[in-house]
């Protein structure tokens, strides 16, 4: 079980940071309704000071608006933590020269000279994943970051990258995927267990499953918004079990059912990185650090979730 996460090239961080997809975004989780820029300033303070390390957005994040946030608070804030950013492969983006245009204007709206982490967010056409490769590499060999990796690539999406990244000598340093306990694909594929030999860090976005595991909602009360209501229907037969295991053994601890699944992913040997709408999500998440499951408890967990 890893007591901090080590991308290639950068220092070590406690396994837990913070997503930011929820800043500026209206579609799917309601900025400006219940929670604003201040709510966001907040959390990332709160973070800070809860001891994460590393914080994660992407150009489409708001349209720019995560990006934005995150620059001035890491302006006005110290430590510096660790800084990720994505590029989304629209189909317009015909070359892979796209890449580095895109990570500038990113760099630009963030305020920095070079990121920690820039990622290929999907794994689409009409570039090729070995032309994303090279931009990638080139991208890491001009300094505009610190380390490069890949966001929802299967294994051997995974693999296509990796072999080109290698002619430069230039690691994959993480793939950002789906994965918690309403969503164990990754185990299933190979995928987790091909990243943690090869060292690739595995990044758990949606390690809440979206508001599921929290200890908030339930089928009668799911969270709000199609997408977020509908995205685990295929669940749905286990997940009151699979939400009364967390809740037990949240209370043997003390602790909170949240806490409990970021935990899981951390002895998962992941990365979480839950969003926090507000300072209290963000200090109530990096609970998750101080706590422990036992052996026992992992395995409860693993039988109802599977």
């Amino acid at each position: 079980m890893n007591d901090s996460i080590q991308f290639p090239g950068l220092s070590p961080i406690p396994p837990l940071g913070i997503g930011t997809w929820q800043w500026g975004d209206t579609l799917v989780w309601g900025w400006g309704k219940g929670y604003a820029e201040n709510d966001a300033r907040e959390a990332y303070r709160a973070g800070l000071e809860s001891g994460l390390r590393l914080f994660d957005t992407a150009e489409v994040y708001g349209l720019g608006k995560s990006e934005r946030m995150i620059g001035e608070f890491y302006q006005a804030n110290n430590p510096k933590p660790l800084v990720v950013s994505k590029m989304f492969p629209f189909p317009w983006r015909f070359s892979r020269q796209q890449m580095l245009r895109a990570l500038r204007a990113s760099l630009k709206r963030l305020g920095l000279p070079q990121l920690d982490l820039y990622l290929l967010h999907w794994p689409w056409p009409p570039v090729s994943l070995e032309s994303w490769a090279e931009s990638l590499a080139e991208a890491y060999q001009l300094g505009l970051t610190k380390a490069v990796g890949i966001s929802n690539h299967s294994l051997s999406q995974m693999e296509r990258v990796s072999k080109v990244l290698a002619k430069h000598n230039v690691p994959v340093a993480a793939n950002q995927i789906e994965y918690n306990l309403l969503q164990r694909g990754p185990e299933r594929s190979g995928l987790l267990a091909a990243m943690q030999a090869e060292g690739i860090v595995a990044m758990a976005y949606s390690p809440l499953g979206m508001g599921w595991l929290t200890g908030k909602y339930s089928l009668d009360t799911p969270p709000p918004g199609r997408y977020r209501s509908q995205r685990y229907v295929t669940r749905k037969e286990s997940l009151p079990q699979l939400l009364k295991t967390l809740e037990q053994i949240a209370q043997a601890h003390g602790a909170t059912p949240a806490q409990v699944a970021l935990r899981w992913c951390i002895q998962k040997d992941t990365l979480p990185i839950p969003g926090a709408k507000n300072a209290r999500q963000a200090q109530g998440n990096a609970g998750a650090l101080s706590l422990e499951l036992s052996k026992d408890e992992m395995i409860r967990l693993d039988f109802v979730s599977a």
